[in-house]
């Protein structure tokens, strides 16, 4: 290679750098003009299509995109998580932005029959202090439902007691129902004042989740003996199920000792002395 074209291979290195120059100080002129006019970028939350009203919103739904701070709604949703389960108010659009005001947690406005999984029904029982564990049970809890029937007929009928659903989730307390606001405002006259949800124990029925089949054996409870049916509370990462015999009174004996059983019963009466006949001897020793 020459002298002239060793020259003319680095005039045209520099003419490329300094163009490369020029296009780099054009573009970082525009964004700054950009930032100035519309400010900066922020991440927001978009659907990614078309979202029905009353859908529970799942991450296949949304999309995150950048978009100019001046094109950002004020109550857009900045992280695809706080949007995910919950549930649209109104139509989202695709590329639509999601709108805090839009979205909203499961709850009555929202209607209770987004709680309940597919193939499972949910169904209502009541309760009281006795039969629901003094009303602590709260929405989102899981319980046993223990059943306390007569089985048999006349001089044979004994109560017997048998767990009949295990591991099952509460969908509602009264009409608190599951992930809804853990506060209630309401208007008496021209006051309002607020209820803690948290702490109601105001609810005498309790809303759960069961199969077909299980809510009709429930049915059949209620119909015949409401009073029949009692809830047991679990812990939340208990999920065991066990199979236990039904309970009696004979199966109750045989776990209690027989000295307190004996204790336990009230004392019999003595038996009455009887009065003896006297027979009457013939012949010559006759009774004087």
């Amino acid at each position: 290679m020459n002298h002239n074209e060793t020259r003319t291979l680095w005039i045209s290195v520099f003419a490329a750098l300094f163009a490369v120059f020029l296009l780099y100080s054009y573009t970082q002129e525009k964004s700054a003009e950009l930032t100035r006019d519309f400010g900066t970028k922020k991440t927001i939350v978009i659907a990614s299509e078309d979202i029905p009203e009353m859908a529970t919103i799942n991450e296949t739904m949304l999309q995150m995109v950048e978009r100019p701070e001046k094109f950002v709604e004020p109550n857009a949703v900045l992280n695809a998580e706080d949007a995910v389960g919950l549930v649209a108010l109104a139509p989202i659009k695709k590329g639509e932005q999601v709108l805090q005001s839009k979205i909203m947690k499961p709850g009555p406005v929202t209607g209770l029959s987004l709680q309940v999984a597919p193939t499972k029904r949910a169904i209502s029982i009541p309760i009281d202090e006795m039969r629901g564990v003094s009303k602590l049970i709260k929405p989102g809890d899981r319980i046993d439902l223990i059943a306390a029937v007569d089985v048999g007929a006349g001089q044979k009928q004994q109560k017997e007691v048998k767990t009949l659903l295990q591991d099952v989730p509460v969908l509602a307390t009264g009409l608190r129902v599951a992930n809804e606001l853990p506060r209630l405002f309401e208007e008496v006259g021209n006051q309002m004042y607020t209820q803690n949800l948290k702490s109601d124990t105001t609810y005498s029925t309790i809303t759960i989740e069961a199969s077909p089949e299980e809510a009709q054996e429930l049915i059949y409870i209620l119909a015949t003996n409401p009073g029949a049916l009692f809830a047991t509370l679990r812990h939340p990462s208990d999920r065991t199920k066990t199979i236990k015999a039904n309970t009696t009174i004979d199966s109750l004996l045989d776990r209690v000792p027989t000295s307190l059983v004996k204790q336990q019963l009230p004392p019999q009466p003595a038996p009455r002395p009887q009065p003896q006949k006297i027979k009457k001897r013939s012949g010559p020793f006759k009774d004087l």
